[in-house]
């Protein structure tokens, strides 16, 4: 079997297996082995790629596999994966083990829970694998729709509003998005053969520039959506909010970054004309995004507010790098996806702990946490050094390649608006030091946390995993980088290849 098909048939096993299961022990012990699973294979493909790419193997897409599926429409089950994709698999089984170690203690429904949570991976796995348009779409929509479940039941506080919310502006950009695929398969035969959704194909193909003006804004901003695009952001904050901890660290970990790799693999690359001409539209709202975000959490005195907010901006930095369209950019947008999973999930995670300690996430509520959880909170100060860009942690190799890139282009527009969004980093570093400060240091503002008990095995292990890929990243990024780089080569070629419309 395609070890790509692998990814999506453990987590089918793994569902299965769970509905077998007697009791909660059993429940997290089968979802713990499954998503270790995955973890491993995820291992086993970052290795085989590695191994392919050095033994000169120069195949745009390894590991390809197709079947057809619905001849009618010439829909396939078509897979395979580039450096880019292998990046973000990697980051989803990491987030994924982590997050179910988050959930150790989860008591309500569990087996139902962990069904919901494997589930919605499952559907992340097969959009990042897939090279059929619609398969690809079937999977963001798998990925999607557990989320309603997992805030509704599981979460807190105005659970059922902000699933709502969170449902109701994502389908909205799933719309978009059809009608953007839609768009793209009547217009991927230009000379008169069989319509198709290979995604490969379509990119050897030019789509008559006039769709591509009207199909690229609905493809973009249905992606956009999901990475938190301004003014379209305001779902992400309220579902951050409410939903449980392992599904805040699933949701801004991984399943926003589909947005902006959906952006980039879909609406860039299928339509780089149009890409080029209407960019500059989106760098303001992206650089918007960035700035605001950052902005955003400074004014937050609740801890996922906080972390949500600064999502906005840390996603928004992403699209921001995509619309750049070169390769250094590009590169550190991918950097960056990865980066911030891992950073956001960490945050989440200890949002999780202290609260589960503490029974609050107000912030000028809490004070003095290091001396009695000081493994929880050398952790958060780990995390949030990472978040304001520290050297050696992965935030500081995705800021810089990002900004580096954005600034590459010489024109008068772009240079002010990397300015401006660089500016995010000295706010960051506002809020994230505001917080370790209130938080950890200074007087204790209740005693009843003088009996708060530190991370519990499960706990340290879930941290532990997130912190050590943070450090890996930071300090050998190398490997990553040109693992990515590889596959930005096609595409890079083909998108500057042409003139650039700027504002001035």
């Amino acid at each position: 079997m395609n070890i790509l098909s692998l990814f999506v048939l453990v987590p089918v096993l793994t569902i299965v297996a769970i509905v077998f299961t007697k009791n909660m022990k059993q429940t997290r012990l089968v979802s713990a082995i499954g998503m270790g699973i995955q973890l491993v294979l995820a291992a086993v493909l970052i290795f085989m790629y590695l191994s392919e790419r050095n033994a000169g193997n120069t195949a745009t897409m390894l590991f390809m596999y197709d079947a057809v599926w619905f001849p009618t429409l010439n829909i396939h089950y078509t897979i395979g994966v580039d450096g880019i994709s292998v990046a973000m698999i990697g980051l989803t089984a990491i987030v994924v083990f982590a997050g179910v170690f988050a959930s150790w203690m989860v008591e309500y429904l569990s087996r139902e829970f962990f069904i919901s949570l494997i589930l919605l991976s499952s559907g992340v796995f097969g959009f990042f694998i897939s090279l059929d348009l619609f398969t690809m779409f079937l999977f963001y929509e798998i990925a999607v729709i557990p989320m309603y479940l997992l805030i509704g039941i599981w979460g807190s506080g105005p659970k059922e509003y902000s699933a709502m919310k969170l449902t109701l502006m994502l389908m909205a950009g799933s719309a978009l998005i059809m009608v953007g695929l839609l768009g793209i398969y009547f217009n991927s035969a230009p000379d008169g053969g069989p319509l198709n959704w290979n995604l490969m194909d379509i990119s050897k193909i030019t789509i008559p520039i006039e769709m591509q003006r009207f199909l690229f804004p609905f493809t973009f901003i249905g992606f956009g959506i999901l990475g938190a695009l301004f003014p379209f952001h305001t779902w992400s904050p309220d579902g951050h909010a409410s939903a449980p901890t392992a599904v805040s660290m699933l949701h801004a970990g991984v399943l926003m970054k589909l947005g902006g790799y959906g952006a980039f693999r879909v609406a860039i690359f299928l339509m780089p004309e149009a890409a080029h001409e209407q960019a500059w539209i989106f760098i303001i709202l992206t650089a918007i995004s960035v700035v605001y975000g950052a902005f955003g959490a400074i004014w937050q005195k609740d801890l996922k507010y906080i972390n949500a907010y600064s999502s906005v901006s840390h996603c928004g930095l992403v699209l921001f790098a995509v619309l750049m369209m070169n390769e250094t950019a590009l590169n550190g947008a991918i950097i960056q996806m990865i980066s911030h999973g891992l950073m956001t999930a960490l945050f989440f995670a200890l949002i999780g702990m202290i609260y589960g300690r503490t029974h609050t996430r107000m912030v000028n509520e809490m004070g003095g946490l290091m001396k009695i959880i000081p493994f929880l909170g050398v952790a958060w100060v780990i995390g949030g050094l990472a978040s304001l860009g520290l050297p050696g942690l992965s935030g500081f190799v995705a800021e810089m390649t990002v900004f580096i890139g954005a600034f590459q282009h010489t024109d008068v527009f772009h240079r002010v608006v990397t300015i401006l969004a660089a500016s995010s980093i000295v706010v960051t570093a506002v809020y994230i030091l505001r917080v370790v400060g209130m938080l950890l240091f200074g007087p204790i503002k209740n005693e009843h946390f003088l009996h708060l008990e530190d991370a519990k095995w499960y706990e340290r292990f879930s941290t532990i995993t997130l912190i050590v890929s943070i450090a890996a990243i930071g300090l050998a990024p190398l490997w990553l980088s040109d693992m990515i780089g590889f596959s930005l080569g096609p595409i890079v070629q083909k998108l500057t290849g042409l003139p650039f419309a700027s504002l001035f």
